[in-house]
């Protein structure tokens, strides 16, 4: 405090000495006054210069009824002031980086990289540049020179080569697309698609860096990948998240503003977050480094909390939504322990949606509801009625598949009224799907044979299916034409059932929905059994197990009983049936996933 009044003497007397030539006519421009700002004013001394500054333009303002000149004082202090604005934001980045680098060089080596990508998270209100990473890299340089620590030395190095590669990957970053032909870009939901991996792969240097897109392009375990990285090299892995972290952000900026159908759009944005939030969860669960792992998971939160702030975030979707297989077991088991640190908002909820959902998939109910109970009453204090009306939706789901369809039916209408009264469409078509199906259960299940009950829940289907085709919400009309489909089945309405199963194929599809796309070919195979077109039940049988198999949901056992009833009434000819729909199989499931389902078969029996 000793310097206080000569700092504040100082500033007032640079104020009007700006003023004064201001008015004398000798500033030409607003960089003299900036330049002066910065010549003048000291780091850490804003304070004191702002007071200055607005006490002079309170002054001037209170003369200016008095003063002729008072006008033109004021109009060169509002200059000063807007420099002020200028030179507080670059100031502001300066120290930002200041602090961070003071922060990475006391920590342990080992806590360093976690602290590294908290500074590069791009949830901040301010993110970094690629100029301010290259300031960041030379301020920790510097530091590793003074203090002689390799370990800082690596960190910058990592930045740097983390920019470099990136820089040869801009160029490159959608040309793969056109080159490729690929409309779903190889983040969607079938494994023969090839994705960007493999042309990536052969611009860049990084050892690192090739083996993970090697990896990647050829399907195998990113847990393995990362387990099987012994010697962890710092420089390597900032680099890796550099790259990858410019890498998600430019492709979220193309899907966002340059593709031509907004749906298609949001669509390829959607699978891009979810790919990258679980390479890094695979990542972060495979590596041996606690504190590696630590950094790896806490770029998967902060993928997930960028990715609930967009419009497009699937609140009737989840974490699986574009993979299948381990990838995503493995990830959702992983992806939540982050978030219980976190504090109650409205990103925890919608991620916490995104996961109850995939739990319910995997037919973890308890898990499912849990997570789902937590968002509801997250969204509720946030105010989220969207978020709280998707988290009522989904209870519902899960009570139908508990068989407790009395608690089904009374969460479906707790959000048909709350999707109602705040205009919520997108969730009243979820809530009527819901309730129309819950309907329809609950009937069968007390043996009702009244018309009348079944003609009011189809009546329901039907009207959450019109308002879903008029949303063009393709996950809630996958979920709607899914349940329809189901409720025809159930009611031995075969031929109706395969119309409405096959439109819910077709959306689920194009969501990227696994689940549901299993449980189409599930309820199709029903309904094809049900017309004794014994090539299309096998077929889509086969399918339904696969697929449900792989994301860990139990009704794969319900095609795979319905197969082994076929297998046991058609003997040899089963097998002749299946080797004429081969093809349509491994158009779906690949050569390896057709292999596979014998195996699947042994495993039912």
């Amino acid at each position: 405090m000793s310097d206080f009044p000569s700092l504040r003497d100082r500033y007032l007397e640079i104020i009007d000495n700006i003023v004064d030539i201001t008015l004398k006519g000798k500033i030409r421009s607003k960089v003299q006054v900036y330049k002066m700002l910065v010549d003048g004013i000291e780091p850490g001394t804003g304070e004191i210069f702002e007071r200055c500054l607005q006490e002079k333009i309170s002054q001037t303002q209170a003369q200016l009824e008095t003063k002729i000149k008072a006008s033109r004082i004021l109009r060169a202090l509002q200059t000063i002031e807007g420099e002020w604005e200028r030179w507080q934001k670059e100031n502001r980045t300066t120290a930002k980086i200041d602090s961070a680098t003071e922060k990475i060089v006391n920590a342990e080596a080992d806590d360093r990289f976690p602290i590294l990508l908290k500074t590069i998270d791009p949830n901040q209100s301010e993110v970094l540049t690629l100029e301010q990473l290259q300031q960041l890299a030379t301020a920790l340089k510097q530091a590793s020179k003074s203090l002689d620590e390799h370990n800082l030395g690596d960190l910058a190095s990592g930045i740097r080569d983390g920019i470099n590669s990136w820089q040869k990957l801009e160029g490159n970053l959608v040309s793969w697309i056109y080159e490729q032909g690929q409309s779903n870009l190889g983040f969607g939901g079938t494994i023969e698609q090839k994705g960007p991996w493999g042309f990536w792969e052969k611009k860049v240097s990084s050892p690192l860096l090739q083996q993970l897109f090697q990896t990647l392009a050829s399907n195998q375990s990113l847990v393995e990948f990362a387990a099987g990285q012994k010697s962890l090299e710092p420089a390597a892995w900032v680099e890796l998240a550099v790259v990858l972290q410019l890498l998600q952000r430019g492709l979220i900026q193309f899907f966002d503003q340059r593709i031509y159908n907004a749906k298609l759009g949001a669509k390829l944005s959607i699978s891009t977050f979810l790919t990258f939030a679980v390479i890094w969860s695979q990542l972060g669960n495979g590596l041996n480094s606690p504190a590696y792992a630590d950094g790896c998971m806490k770029i998967t939160l902060q993928i997930l909390r960028n990715f609930s702030s967009r419009e497009y975030f699937p609140l009737y979707g989840g974490i699986f939504a574009s993979f299948s297989g381990e990838y995503i077991k493995e990830a959702i088991d992983y992806l939540d322990e982050p978030l219980q640190q976190g504090e109650a908002n409205l990103e925890k909820a919608r991620i916490l949606t995104l996961l109850g959902y995939s739990f319910k998939a995997q037919s973890r109910y308890e898990k499912a509801i849990d997570f789902h109970q937590k968002a509801l009453e997250i969204a509720r204090k946030a105010g989220d009625k969207t978020c709280e009306i998707a988290n009522l939706n989904h209870l519902s789901r899960i009570y139908v598949a508990h068989k407790n369809y009395d608690e089904a039916i009374n969460y479906s209408q707790r959000a048909l009224i709350l999707s109602r009264q705040s205009g919520d469409s997108l969730g009243q078509a979820n809530a009527l799907s819901n309730l129309g199906y819950s309907e329809v259960l609950r009937a069968r299940q007390l043996e009702n044979i009244e018309s009348e009950v079944y003609e009011t829940a189809i009546n329901y289907l039907q009207q959450g299916l019109e308002l879903s085709e008029k949303l063009s919400d393709r996950q809630s009309q996958a979920l709607c034409y899914s349940s329809t489909g189901i409720a025809y089945v159930i009611l031995e309405q075969y031929q109706a059932a395969i119309k409405s199963l096959n439109k819910g194929l077709e959306a689920a599809q194009f969501s990227g929905d696994l689940y549901l796309q299993g449980i189409n070919f599930a309820y199709l195979a029903e309904a094809y059994y049900g017309i004794s077109v014994l090539d299309k039940a096998i077929c889509n049988g086969c399918l339904g197990m696969y697929l449900l198999e792989q994301i860990g949901a139990s009704e794969w056992r319900q095609s795979a009983g319905l197969l082994t009833v076929l297998k046991g009434q058609q003997g040899e000819k089963f097998e002749m049936i299946l080797q004429q729909v081969r093809k349509d199989i491994i158009a779906v499931i690949g050569v390896d996933g057709y292999d596979y389902l014998p195996e699947l078969l042994e495993k039912y029996a």
